[in-house]
Protein backbone atom coordinates (compact mmCIF):
# COMPACT_ATOMS: atom_id res chain seq x y z
CA UNK A 1 0.00 0.00 0.00
CA UNK A 2 1.04 3.63 -0.52
CA UNK A 3 1.21 5.39 2.83
CA UNK A 4 1.82 9.02 3.73
CA UNK A 5 3.06 10.01 7.19
CA UNK A 6 2.75 13.65 8.26
CA UNK A 7 5.45 14.25 10.85
CA UNK A 8 8.92 12.74 11.25
CA UNK A 9 9.12 12.93 15.01
CA UNK A 10 9.22 9.99 17.35
CA UNK A 11 5.86 8.49 16.36
CA UNK A 12 5.91 9.41 12.67
CA UNK A 13 9.41 8.16 11.95
CA UNK A 14 8.96 4.85 13.78
CA UNK A 15 5.59 4.29 12.11
CA UNK A 16 6.89 5.11 8.64
CA UNK A 17 10.04 3.02 8.96
CA UNK A 18 8.24 -0.02 10.37
CA UNK A 19 5.50 0.07 7.73
CA UNK A 20 8.20 0.27 5.05
CA UNK A 21 10.03 -2.62 6.69
CA UNK A 22 7.09 -4.98 5.99
CA UNK A 23 6.85 -3.88 2.36
CA UNK A 24 4.59 -0.85 2.19
CA UNK A 25 5.61 2.18 0.11
CA UNK A 26 5.91 5.05 2.59
CA UNK A 27 6.43 8.80 2.15
CA UNK A 28 7.22 10.85 5.29
CA UNK A 29 6.69 14.60 5.12
CA UNK A 30 7.94 17.34 7.42
CA UNK A 31 8.19 21.14 7.21
CA UNK A 32 11.75 21.08 8.55
CA UNK A 33 13.95 21.04 5.41
CA UNK A 34 17.22 20.39 7.25
CA UNK A 35 15.66 17.48 9.12
CA UNK A 36 14.43 15.92 5.87
CA UNK A 37 17.87 16.31 4.28
CA UNK A 38 19.51 14.64 7.28
CA UNK A 39 17.05 11.77 7.12
CA UNK A 40 17.88 11.24 3.46
CA UNK A 41 21.51 10.95 4.54
CA UNK A 42 20.61 8.38 7.19
CA UNK A 43 21.03 10.80 10.10
CA UNK A 44 18.35 10.07 12.70
CA UNK A 45 17.21 12.99 14.91
CA UNK A 46 16.43 10.77 17.92
CA UNK A 47 18.06 7.82 19.63
CA UNK A 48 15.88 4.72 19.44
CA UNK A 49 17.42 1.23 19.38
CA UNK A 50 17.13 -0.36 15.92
CA UNK A 51 15.53 2.65 14.24
CA UNK A 52 18.59 3.96 12.40
CA UNK A 53 19.14 0.63 10.66
CA UNK A 54 15.61 0.19 9.32
CA UNK A 55 15.37 3.83 8.23
CA UNK A 56 18.62 3.60 6.29
CA UNK A 57 17.86 0.15 4.82
CA UNK A 58 14.36 1.00 3.64
CA UNK A 59 15.42 4.36 2.25
CA UNK A 60 18.20 2.66 0.27
CA UNK A 61 15.78 0.00 -0.98
CA UNK A 62 13.30 2.62 -2.19
CA UNK A 63 10.42 1.83 0.16
CA UNK A 64 10.86 4.82 2.46
CA UNK A 65 10.90 8.36 1.07
CA UNK A 66 11.13 11.85 2.58
CA UNK A 67 9.79 15.19 1.37
CA UNK A 68 8.86 18.69 2.47
CA UNK A 69 6.11 18.98 -0.14
CA UNK A 70 2.69 18.62 1.46
CA UNK A 71 0.96 18.43 -1.91
CA UNK A 72 3.25 15.63 -3.03
CA UNK A 73 2.53 13.83 0.23
CA UNK A 74 -1.26 14.13 -0.08
CA UNK A 75 -1.15 12.93 -3.66
CA UNK A 76 1.11 9.98 -2.76
CA UNK A 77 -0.75 7.99 -0.13
CA UNK A 78 -4.14 6.29 -0.19
CA UNK A 79 -3.85 6.31 3.59
CA UNK A 80 -2.72 9.56 5.23
CA UNK A 81 -1.32 9.30 8.76
CA UNK A 82 -1.29 12.36 11.00
CA UNK A 83 1.62 11.91 13.40
CA UNK A 84 2.48 15.45 14.45
CA UNK A 85 3.00 16.76 17.97
CA UNK A 86 0.23 17.62 20.41
CA UNK A 87 2.13 19.59 23.08
CA UNK A 88 0.35 20.71 26.25
CA UNK A 89 -1.28 24.12 26.08
CA UNK A 90 -1.08 26.59 28.96
CA UNK A 91 -4.22 25.13 30.55
CA UNK A 92 -2.97 21.54 30.28
CA UNK A 93 -5.10 20.65 27.27
CA UNK A 94 -3.54 19.17 24.14
CA UNK A 95 -2.63 21.78 21.55
CA UNK A 96 -4.24 20.59 18.30
CA UNK A 97 -3.00 23.35 16.00
CA UNK A 98 -0.61 21.03 14.14
CA UNK A 99 -3.15 18.23 13.79
CA UNK A 100 -5.75 20.66 12.46
CA UNK A 101 -3.24 22.27 10.12
CA UNK A 102 -2.41 18.87 8.57
CA UNK A 103 -6.11 18.06 8.22
CA UNK A 104 -6.69 21.34 6.39
CA UNK A 105 -3.68 20.69 4.16
CA UNK A 106 -5.13 17.32 3.19
CA UNK A 107 -8.46 18.91 2.38
CA UNK A 108 -6.80 21.62 0.31
CA UNK A 109 -4.74 19.17 -1.76
CA UNK A 110 -6.65 15.90 -2.08
CA UNK A 111 -8.05 14.94 -5.47
CA UNK A 112 -9.11 11.36 -4.70
CA UNK A 113 -10.60 9.29 -1.89
CA UNK A 114 -8.40 9.11 1.23
CA UNK A 115 -8.42 7.45 4.62
CA UNK A 116 -7.05 9.91 7.17
CA UNK A 117 -5.62 8.22 10.26
CA UNK A 118 -5.00 10.03 13.51
CA UNK A 119 -1.83 8.48 14.93
CA UNK A 120 -1.08 11.40 17.23
CA UNK A 121 -2.32 11.21 20.81
CA UNK A 122 -5.38 13.43 20.72
CA UNK A 123 -8.34 14.20 23.02
CA UNK A 124 -11.68 12.53 22.50
CA UNK A 125 -13.55 14.31 19.73
CA UNK A 126 -10.48 15.24 17.68
CA UNK A 127 -11.55 12.93 14.87
CA UNK A 128 -14.66 15.06 14.42
CA UNK A 129 -12.52 18.20 14.27
CA UNK A 130 -10.23 16.64 11.66
CA UNK A 131 -13.26 15.64 9.60
CA UNK A 132 -14.63 19.19 9.84
CA UNK A 133 -11.32 20.75 8.75
CA UNK A 134 -11.10 18.53 5.69
CA UNK A 135 -14.76 19.05 4.80
CA UNK A 136 -14.42 22.82 5.08
CA UNK A 137 -11.32 22.87 2.86
CA UNK A 138 -13.06 20.72 0.25
CA UNK A 139 -16.16 22.92 0.32
CA UNK A 140 -14.02 26.01 -0.23
CA UNK A 141 -12.66 24.31 -3.36
CA UNK A 142 -16.20 23.44 -4.48
CA UNK A 143 -15.42 19.71 -4.36
CA UNK A 144 -17.15 16.67 -2.92
CA UNK A 145 -14.64 13.85 -2.42
CA UNK A 146 -15.21 10.84 -0.20
CA UNK A 147 -12.86 10.41 2.75
CA UNK A 148 -12.95 8.84 6.18
CA UNK A 149 -11.22 9.66 9.47
CA UNK A 150 -9.92 6.77 11.56
CA UNK A 151 -8.28 6.69 14.99
CA UNK A 152 -5.20 4.48 15.34
CA UNK A 153 -3.39 5.51 18.54
CA UNK A 154 0.24 4.50 19.06
CA UNK A 155 1.42 2.37 21.97
CA UNK A 156 5.18 2.72 21.64
CA UNK A 157 7.54 2.70 24.60
CA UNK A 158 10.57 4.90 24.08
CA UNK A 159 13.58 2.62 24.07
CA UNK A 160 11.56 -0.29 22.68
CA UNK A 161 9.46 1.43 20.01
CA UNK A 162 10.60 -0.59 16.99
CA UNK A 163 9.94 -3.88 18.75
CA UNK A 164 6.58 -2.60 20.03
CA UNK A 165 5.52 -1.68 16.50
CA UNK A 166 6.75 -4.87 14.87
CA UNK A 167 5.31 -7.11 17.63
CA UNK A 168 2.34 -5.16 18.99
CA UNK A 169 0.29 -6.21 22.00
CA UNK A 170 -2.76 -4.71 20.31
CA UNK A 171 -3.65 -2.57 17.31
CA UNK A 172 -6.51 -0.23 18.16
CA UNK A 173 -8.63 0.93 15.22
CA UNK A 174 -11.41 3.46 15.72
CA UNK A 175 -13.96 3.35 12.91
CA UNK A 176 -17.50 2.22 12.19
CA UNK A 177 -16.94 2.26 8.43
CA UNK A 178 -16.61 -1.33 7.09
CA UNK A 179 -14.57 -0.17 4.09
CA UNK A 180 -12.08 1.66 6.31
CA UNK A 181 -11.84 -1.29 8.66
CA UNK A 182 -11.06 -3.57 5.73
CA UNK A 183 -8.38 -1.21 4.47
CA UNK A 184 -6.76 -0.94 7.92
CA UNK A 185 -6.77 -4.72 8.23
CA UNK A 186 -4.91 -4.92 4.92
CA UNK A 187 -2.42 -2.32 6.15
CA UNK A 188 -1.67 -4.19 9.38
CA UNK A 189 -1.93 -7.73 7.98
CA UNK A 190 1.87 -8.29 8.21
CA UNK A 191 1.67 -7.73 11.97
CA UNK A 192 -1.21 -10.17 12.48
CA UNK A 193 0.27 -13.38 11.10
CA UNK A 194 0.43 -15.24 14.43
CA UNK A 195 -2.93 -14.08 15.73
CA UNK A 196 -5.28 -11.16 15.23
CA UNK A 197 -4.09 -8.30 17.42
CA UNK A 198 -6.55 -5.81 15.97
CA UNK A 199 -9.31 -4.43 18.18
CA UNK A 200 -11.91 -2.39 16.32
CA UNK A 201 -14.17 0.08 18.12
CA UNK A 202 -15.82 3.42 17.52
CA UNK A 203 -13.58 6.42 16.95
CA UNK A 204 -14.15 8.16 20.28
CA UNK A 205 -13.55 4.99 22.26
CA UNK A 206 -10.26 4.50 20.43
CA UNK A 207 -9.20 8.06 21.25
CA UNK A 208 -10.01 7.50 24.94
CA UNK A 209 -8.22 4.14 24.99
CA UNK A 210 -4.85 5.78 24.44
CA UNK A 211 -5.30 8.27 27.26
CA UNK A 212 -6.72 5.61 29.54
CA UNK A 213 -3.70 3.35 29.01
CA UNK A 214 -1.15 6.06 29.80
CA UNK A 215 -3.16 7.37 32.74
CA UNK A 216 -3.38 3.86 34.20
CA UNK A 217 0.39 3.34 33.95
CA UNK A 218 1.10 6.78 35.41
CA UNK A 219 -1.31 5.98 38.25
CA UNK A 220 0.61 2.80 39.12
CA UNK A 221 3.86 4.76 39.28
CA UNK A 222 2.44 7.54 41.47
CA UNK A 223 0.72 5.01 43.72
CA UNK A 224 4.02 3.24 44.35
CA UNK A 225 5.75 6.55 45.01
CA UNK A 226 3.03 7.46 47.50
CA UNK A 227 3.60 4.13 49.26
CA UNK A 228 7.37 4.67 49.13
CA UNK A 229 7.05 7.93 51.03
CA UNK A 230 4.87 6.17 53.58
CA UNK A 231 7.32 3.24 53.87
CA UNK A 232 10.14 5.66 54.62
CA UNK A 233 8.24 7.05 57.58
CA UNK A 234 7.20 3.61 58.83
CA UNK A 235 10.67 2.10 58.66
CA UNK A 236 9.68 -0.33 55.88
CA UNK A 237 11.52 -1.09 52.63
CA UNK A 238 9.34 -0.35 49.61
CA UNK A 239 11.42 -2.69 47.44
CA UNK A 240 10.39 -5.63 49.61
CA UNK A 241 6.79 -4.42 49.46
CA UNK A 242 7.04 -4.19 45.67
CA UNK A 243 8.14 -7.80 45.41
CA UNK A 244 5.37 -8.85 47.75
CA UNK A 245 2.53 -7.19 45.89
CA UNK A 246 3.97 -7.80 42.42
CA UNK A 247 3.71 -11.56 42.99
CA UNK A 248 -0.07 -11.13 42.83
CA UNK A 249 -0.92 -11.69 39.11
CA UNK A 250 -3.75 -9.17 39.42
CA UNK A 251 -1.10 -6.52 40.13
CA UNK A 252 2.07 -7.78 38.42
CA UNK A 253 5.53 -6.24 38.43
CA UNK A 254 5.18 -3.79 35.56
CA UNK A 255 5.23 -0.08 36.44
CA UNK A 256 5.37 -0.58 40.21
CA UNK A 257 8.97 0.58 40.61
CA UNK A 258 9.21 3.53 43.02
CA UNK A 259 11.55 6.30 42.04
CA UNK A 260 12.06 10.02 41.51
CA UNK A 261 9.01 10.43 39.26
CA UNK A 262 8.00 9.79 35.68
CA UNK A 263 8.81 12.04 32.74
CA UNK A 264 8.95 11.88 28.96
CA UNK A 265 6.70 13.12 26.21
CA UNK A 266 3.62 11.03 27.02
CA UNK A 267 2.66 10.47 30.64
CA UNK A 268 2.89 14.09 31.91
CA UNK A 269 1.01 15.68 29.03
CA UNK A 270 -1.51 12.85 28.61
CA UNK A 271 -2.53 12.84 32.28
CA UNK A 272 -2.90 16.62 32.12
CA UNK A 273 -4.89 16.47 28.88
CA UNK A 274 -7.26 13.78 30.18
CA UNK A 275 -7.79 15.76 33.37
CA UNK A 276 -8.58 18.85 31.30
CA UNK A 277 -10.96 16.85 29.12
CA UNK A 278 -12.80 15.70 32.25
CA UNK A 279 -13.16 19.30 33.44
CA UNK A 280 -14.44 20.36 30.02
CA UNK A 281 -17.35 17.91 30.32
CA UNK A 282 -18.10 18.86 33.93
CA UNK A 283 -16.44 15.93 35.69
CA UNK A 284 -13.94 16.31 38.53
CA UNK A 285 -11.39 13.55 37.94
CA UNK A 286 -9.81 13.68 41.39
CA UNK A 287 -7.61 10.63 40.90
CA UNK A 288 -5.99 12.12 37.79
CA UNK A 289 -5.24 15.32 39.68
CA UNK A 290 -3.65 13.29 42.48
CA UNK A 291 -1.50 11.28 40.04
CA UNK A 292 -0.05 14.48 38.64
CA UNK A 293 0.37 16.09 42.06
CA UNK A 294 2.22 13.08 43.50
CA UNK A 295 4.55 13.01 40.49
CA UNK A 296 5.34 16.71 40.74
CA UNK A 297 6.22 16.22 44.38
CA UNK A 298 8.28 13.11 43.68
CA UNK A 299 10.52 14.94 41.22
CA UNK A 300 11.95 17.03 44.06
CA UNK A 301 12.30 14.01 46.37
CA UNK A 302 16.01 13.55 45.66
CA UNK A 303 16.74 17.20 46.31
CA UNK A 304 14.80 17.00 49.58
CA UNK A 305 16.92 14.01 50.64
CA UNK A 306 20.08 15.94 49.76
CA UNK A 307 18.96 18.99 51.75
CA UNK A 308 18.01 16.76 54.69
CA UNK A 309 21.41 15.09 54.67
CA UNK A 310 23.37 18.35 54.62
CA UNK A 311 21.09 20.14 57.07
CA UNK A 312 19.75 22.85 54.78
CA UNK A 313 20.01 24.35 51.30
CA UNK A 314 22.63 26.88 52.37
CA UNK A 315 25.04 23.99 53.00
CA UNK A 316 24.92 23.02 49.31
CA UNK A 317 26.62 26.17 48.05
CA UNK A 318 30.01 25.31 46.57
CA UNK A 319 29.44 21.56 46.61
CA UNK A 320 29.76 19.40 43.50
CA UNK A 321 27.49 16.46 42.72
CA UNK A 322 28.07 13.64 40.26
CA UNK A 323 24.84 12.85 38.45
CA UNK A 324 24.27 9.62 36.53
CA UNK A 325 21.36 9.60 34.09
CA UNK A 326 19.86 12.61 32.32
CA UNK A 327 17.24 11.03 30.03
CA UNK A 328 13.84 10.42 31.59
CA UNK A 329 14.33 6.65 31.17
CA UNK A 330 16.97 4.25 29.81
CA UNK A 331 17.46 3.57 26.08
CA UNK A 332 16.48 7.05 24.94
CA UNK A 333 17.99 10.52 24.71
CA UNK A 334 14.64 12.14 25.50
CA UNK A 335 14.87 14.63 28.38
CA UNK A 336 11.35 16.01 28.20
CA UNK A 337 10.06 16.36 31.78
CA UNK A 338 13.02 14.28 32.98
CA UNK A 339 13.46 14.21 36.78
CA UNK A 340 17.16 14.99 36.33
CA UNK A 341 16.22 18.43 35.06
CA UNK A 342 14.36 19.22 38.29
CA UNK A 343 17.25 17.95 40.41
CA UNK A 344 19.86 19.97 38.52
CA UNK A 345 17.76 23.14 38.56
CA UNK A 346 17.34 22.89 42.33
CA UNK A 347 21.05 22.21 42.90
CA UNK A 348 22.04 25.16 40.72
CA UNK A 349 19.63 27.44 42.54
CA UNK A 350 21.29 26.39 45.80
CA UNK A 351 24.74 27.24 44.44
CA UNK A 352 25.94 23.69 43.76
CA UNK A 353 27.66 22.32 40.66
CA UNK A 354 26.83 19.18 38.67
CA UNK A 355 29.13 16.73 36.88
CA UNK A 356 26.80 14.67 34.70
CA UNK A 357 26.94 11.61 32.49
CA UNK A 358 24.33 9.81 30.39
CA UNK A 359 25.03 7.16 27.73
CA UNK A 360 22.85 8.91 25.12
CA UNK A 361 21.52 12.27 26.32
CA UNK A 362 24.71 14.36 26.45
CA UNK A 363 24.05 16.25 23.21
CA UNK A 364 20.44 16.84 24.23
CA UNK A 365 21.59 18.20 27.60
CA UNK A 366 23.96 20.61 25.85
CA UNK A 367 21.17 21.66 23.48
CA UNK A 368 18.81 22.40 26.38
CA UNK A 369 21.18 24.08 28.85
CA UNK A 370 24.12 25.22 26.73
CA UNK A 371 27.49 25.90 28.29
CA UNK A 372 27.25 26.62 32.02
CA UNK A 373 29.94 27.13 34.64
CA UNK A 374 27.96 24.94 37.07
CA UNK A 375 27.51 22.03 34.64
CA UNK A 376 30.29 19.73 33.49
CA UNK A 377 29.30 17.07 30.96
CA UNK A 378 31.65 14.12 31.42
CA UNK A 379 32.69 11.59 28.81
CA UNK A 380 32.34 8.52 31.02
CA UNK A 381 30.38 7.28 33.99
CA UNK A 382 33.43 7.14 36.25
CA UNK A 383 34.94 10.47 35.22
CA UNK A 384 31.80 12.21 36.48
CA UNK A 385 32.66 11.03 40.00
CA UNK A 386 36.08 12.68 40.23
CA UNK A 387 36.18 15.16 43.08
CA UNK A 388 32.40 15.18 43.61
CA UNK A 389 30.91 15.32 47.09
CA UNK A 390 28.28 12.66 46.36
CA UNK A 391 26.64 10.64 43.60
CA UNK A 392 23.04 11.11 42.45
CA UNK A 393 21.38 8.45 40.28
CA UNK A 394 18.39 9.69 38.25
CA UNK A 395 18.10 7.08 35.46
CA UNK A 396 18.52 3.32 35.78
CA UNK A 397 20.75 2.65 32.78
CA UNK A 398 22.21 -0.86 32.74
CA UNK A 399 25.71 0.60 32.79
CA UNK A 400 25.02 1.96 36.29
CA UNK A 401 23.86 -1.30 37.86
CA UNK A 402 27.22 -2.86 38.73
CA UNK A 403 29.81 -0.11 39.23
CA UNK A 404 33.20 -0.50 40.86
CA UNK A 405 32.40 0.70 44.37
CA UNK A 406 36.06 0.76 45.38
CA UNK A 407 36.83 3.08 42.47
CA UNK A 408 33.78 5.17 43.36
CA UNK A 409 34.98 5.49 46.96
CA UNK A 410 38.38 6.74 45.80
CA UNK A 411 36.87 9.25 43.35
CA UNK A 412 34.21 10.76 45.61
CA UNK A 413 34.98 13.02 48.57
CA UNK A 414 32.50 11.03 50.66
CA UNK A 415 30.99 7.57 50.30
CA UNK A 416 27.53 9.00 49.73
CA UNK A 417 24.83 7.99 47.22
CA UNK A 418 21.39 9.44 46.56
CA UNK A 419 19.68 6.72 44.52
CA UNK A 420 16.55 7.92 42.73
CA UNK A 421 15.84 4.53 41.15
CA UNK A 422 16.72 2.12 43.98
CA UNK A 423 19.41 0.54 41.83
CA UNK A 424 21.69 -0.54 44.66
CA UNK A 425 21.44 -2.87 47.66
CA UNK A 426 21.47 -0.69 50.80
CA UNK A 427 22.53 -3.52 53.09
CA UNK A 428 25.63 -4.28 51.02
CA UNK A 429 26.54 -0.61 50.89
CA UNK A 430 26.01 -0.22 54.64
CA UNK A 431 28.44 -3.08 55.26
CA UNK A 432 31.06 -1.10 53.32
CA UNK A 433 30.29 2.11 55.26
CA UNK A 434 28.50 3.91 52.45
CA UNK A 435 25.83 6.46 53.27
CA UNK A 436 22.85 5.55 51.10
CA UNK A 437 19.55 7.28 50.46
CA UNK A 438 17.01 5.47 48.31
CA UNK A 439 13.32 6.00 47.63
CA UNK A 440 11.13 4.55 50.38
CA UNK A 441 13.88 2.40 51.91
CA UNK A 442 13.24 3.12 55.57
CA UNK A 443 14.85 -0.09 56.76
CA UNK A 444 18.09 0.58 54.88
CA UNK A 445 18.32 4.11 56.25
CA UNK A 446 17.77 3.03 59.87
CA UNK A 447 20.26 0.16 59.40
CA UNK A 448 23.08 2.66 58.99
Amino acid sequence: MKITIFGTGYVGLVTGACLAEVGHDVLCVDVDESKIERLKQGIIPIFEPGLETIVRDNFNQGRLHFTTSAREAVEFGDVQFIAVGTPPDEDGSADLQYVRAVARTIGEAMTATKIVVNKSTVPVGTGDKVRAEISTALAERGLSIDFDVVSNPEFLKEGAAVNDFMKPDRIIIGTTNPASEKRMRELYAPFNRNHDRMIVMDLRSAELTKYAANAMLATKISFMNELANLAERLGADIEQVRIGIGSDPRIGYHFIYPGCGYGGSCFPKDVQALHRTARDVGYNAELLAAVESVNDRQKVKLFDLIVRHYGGQEALAGKTFALWGLAFKPNTDDMRAAPAREVMAALWAAGAKVQAFDPEAMEETLRIFGQRDDLLLCGTRDSALKGADALIVCTEWKAFRAPDFALMASALKEKLIFDGRNVYDPKRLAEDNWLYYGIGRGLSISAR
